[in-house]
């Protein structure tokens, strides 16, 4: 850049208006989206090792889409370019292409394409773009305020990890009107600017989530208000309100607001909340919404969420319906808010759901013939019988007689159940009686009449690497790890650290449920990590978990190697603390409270044997059994853990189970109970058993090949800090 470029770049920033020249640049001044850029999430540790693929960025306008997007410029090495959708073309999108080959030809340099408001792209622009990104001669950043999954071609949505940035919530906000305030270089630390608290409490309210809205309003509010003697500028609530006079609201018929809108219209009717059904009616009725297609959704909830609990809501609402066309805006609210509050207030029932059990059992059920008595007995029903045998319910008292209606291979099919609210509730008894006697109608039915003989960016390889590392472990030890992770609530941004790991297949749900989030495994034996990078070899290193090198049972060394103040969701866990004494116990569970997030859990399996080697065979040497208990107990320090996460204020509980197996004896047993290195041999021969302890080594000898069985009791324990 030349003197004069350099010089007009500095009087634009000096121009600027307060949002831009604000601009973070980056992470660590970077405000919000906490879930996606927090310590340890994937979209922060992908930019800190400039191993970004493409992605995709959306969210409302004013969350920092674009901002990230510079900031990503300002930290990788590669080179970055942009285009505006709005703006560019197919031949900007070919320009860019050609500088992007000629770097990665002539200098092996990578181009990141960063394209604002990517879904004005038409889809000749978009699929221009495809091959590019697929072959990696650039590498895409897109920003969009709508859904790319609507909005954006599905092959590059399916090639791109996509990222949702959230409206920033209230402490944000007054984050960045801070910031604002006390800037000296960028925002107003140099004047002397005061702020009501009355007036910061209207901003950040009526700016939405919007952090650019409320940069503009204030600096409207600064640069308009004169200062007084004291060169003060004063923002009072009055000057705020002139600002910022009314919450623009967030409303596209086509987009994200528009399904997301009526989506929560319709559920709070479902979920009988006038209140906020009334709140989203207006939110829709405000944004310029078409009443006929909120009265169309209505007729829909009537039937899918009403039904025949009360018949009467598919008459209200069409007849509110017809009063609107009758009379238009604006007195045609009254029948749009009237059918509204009928449907949230009355009874519900989704029993007419009913209707696609039965189609799905259509498609699945062979023998659908017709019962002959239900046939058509005018055409041919002298030559096959068909009709005869149809009892006419006129005929008997209330009109109702029990027959035969289904295909007999569905006798007993239940479609329909009705509710026990409003005009279901009062015939389903009624139903109940009806369907057994038709049972058992058809029953005799049956043993009286023949039949006349005469008519869905996946990641498959992901998905392979963990099917083929869980159809590696043990049949009883993946049926232990269903157990202890079905009951855990595991979301995909959630941060997982998995202690005293030796064996991925404790892993293996976290890595697969976590894509935004990370897994970390503790390694505290020797020679773990190379056996455990070794498995993890096939998978894209911005999906692997970082593997933590420690002492045994020292959680303390962790946090050493952690970004600062990372902390996780979930710590889970198998035969933690081993062998630990009661200082390290403590230890571990200091560092577990630094470690864990406010509202995190910890959930740890642990397993020993009811008994040791010398329990297991009849008439041992007695002197054996104390000792062996006291190794156990050793070995399984889960009382200790649970006193002291509840002395600290925790909530812990504890699930224990049994099963049995058939121990082979073999020399690998020999081995882990009766040489030198084993924990049950040093334990033993230092309470000076050596004598009992050959013994009962000469007598498993002597049962070599046989198999004995063994029960093993599982711990599981579940813990929260209280709120």
């Amino acid at each position: 850049m030349d003197l004069f470029g350099h010089h007009r770049e500095q009087q634009l920033q000096q121009q600027a208006p307060l949002a831009e020249r604000l601009r973070p640049r980056s992470l660590d001044d970077f405000i919000g989206q906490e879930a996606i850029l927090g310590p340890g999430r994937l979209l922060r540790r992908a930019i800190a090792a400039d191993r970004l693929g493409s992605l995709i960025l959306h969210g409302p306008p004013g969350t920092g889409k674009t901002t990230l997007a510079r900031i990503i410029a300002n930290t990788t090495r590669c080179h970055f370019s942009s285009l505006n959708a709005v703006l560019a073309g197919i031949k900007d999108l070919r320009t860019e292409v050609e500088q992007a080959q000629e770097r990665l030809g002539r200098h092996g340099l990578r181009t990141l394409l960063f394209i604002d408001e990517v879904h004005r792209f038409n889809t000749a622009q978009q699929d221009a773009l495809l091959p590019w990104v697929e072959n990696g001669t650039v590498t895409l950043i897109g920003a969009t305020t709508e859904n790319p999954f609507f909005e954006v071609n599905k092959a590059l949505v399916s090639r791109s990890r996509l990222f949702r940035l959230q409206s920033l919530d209230h402490a944000a906000l007054e984050r960045v009107l801070e910031r604002a305030l006390s800037d000296v270089d960028h925002g107003y630390g140099e004047r002397a600017v005061q702020v009501s608290a009355e007036a910061r409490q209207h901003l950040v309210q009526v700016a939405g989530g919007d952090a650019r809205s409320l940069l503009n309003a204030l600096e409207l509010a600064v640069e308009t208000t004169d200062a007084d003697a004291s060169g003060v500028i004063h923002i009072d609530l009055a000057v705020a309100e002139e600002s910022i006079q009314q919450q623009a609201v967030l409303y596209d018929k086509q987009g994200d607001a528009h399904f997301d809108t009526i989506s929560a219209f319709i559920k709070s009717i479902r979920g009988s909340d006038p209140d906020a059904a009334l709140f989203w009616l207006a939110r829709m009725v405000e944004a310029g919404e078409d009443p006929r297609f909120i009265f169309r959704r209505l007729l829909i909830s009537a039937g899918e969420d009403i039904g025949l609990a009360d018949p009467q809501g598919v008459v209200v609402v069409e007849a509110c319906a017809a009063a609107f066309d009758r009379i238009g805006l604006p007195e045609g609210l009254y029948p749009l808010t009237q059918a509204t509050l009928y449907l949230a207030g009355t009874a519900k029932s989704n029993s007419t759901l009913g209707f696609f059990d039965a189609v799905r059992s259509l498609r699945e059920e062979n023998a659908q013939k017709v019962p002959k008595h239900l046939r058509d007995a005018h055409r041919d029903g002298s030559a096959f019988g068909d009709g005869v045998g149809y009892r006419y319910p006129h005929a008997y008292a209330e009109h109702w007689v029990a027959q035969q209606y289904l295909p007999s291979a569905l006798q007993g099919q239940v479609f329909w159940q009705p509710g026990t609210q409003g005009w279901e509730g009062e015939r389903q008894a009624l139903l109940q009686q009806r369907r057994a006697a038709q049972l058992a109608a058809a029953a005799e039915w049956d043993s009286e009449q023949g039949e006349p003989l005469s008519s869905g960016p996946d990641d498959p390889a992901m998905e392979r690497w963990l099917r083929r590392q869980l159809a590696q472990g043990e049949g009883r030890l993946q049926e232990l790890q269903q157990r202890l992770w079905a009951a855990i609530p595991l979301k995909r941004l959630d941060r997982v650290l998995v202690p005293s790991c030796r064996s991925l297949l404790w892993a293996l749900p976290a890595l697969a449920g976590t894509p935004e989030g990370g897994v970390c495994l503790q390694l505290e034996q020797p020679g773990d990590a190379e056996r455990i990078k070794a498995q993890l070899q096939v998978l894209d290193q911005l999906r692997q978990p970082r593997l933590m090198d420690t002492q045994a049972h020292r959680l303390d060394q962790l946090p050493a190697q952690l970004s600062v103040g990372e902390q996780f969701e979930l710590v889970v866990g198998r035969n933690v603390l081993q062998g630990a004494d009661q200082s390290q116990i403590d230890g571990w569970v200091a560092a577990l409270e630094e470690l864990l997030a406010p509202q995190g859990r910890l959930e740890l399996l642990m397993s020993r044997p009811r008994g040791g080697p010398g329990s297991l065979l009849p008439q041992s040497p007695a002197e054996l059994h104390a000792l062996e208990v006291q190794w156990l107990q050793r070995n399984l320090p889960l009382e200790q853990l649970q006193q002291q996460l509840d002395g600290a204020g925790w909530i812990s509980s504890v699930e224990i189970w049994e099963e049995t197996l058939q121990l082979p004896i073999d020399e690998t047993l020999m081995r882990r109970w009766f040489t030198a290195e084993s924990t049950y041999h040093g334990w033993i021969t230092q309470a000076g058993a050596n004598e009992a302890l050959e013994a009962l080594k000469d007598r498993y000898r002597q049962r070599l090949g046989s198999r004995l069985p063994q029960t093993i009791r599982h711990h599981r324990l579940s813990a929260w800090r209280q709120a």
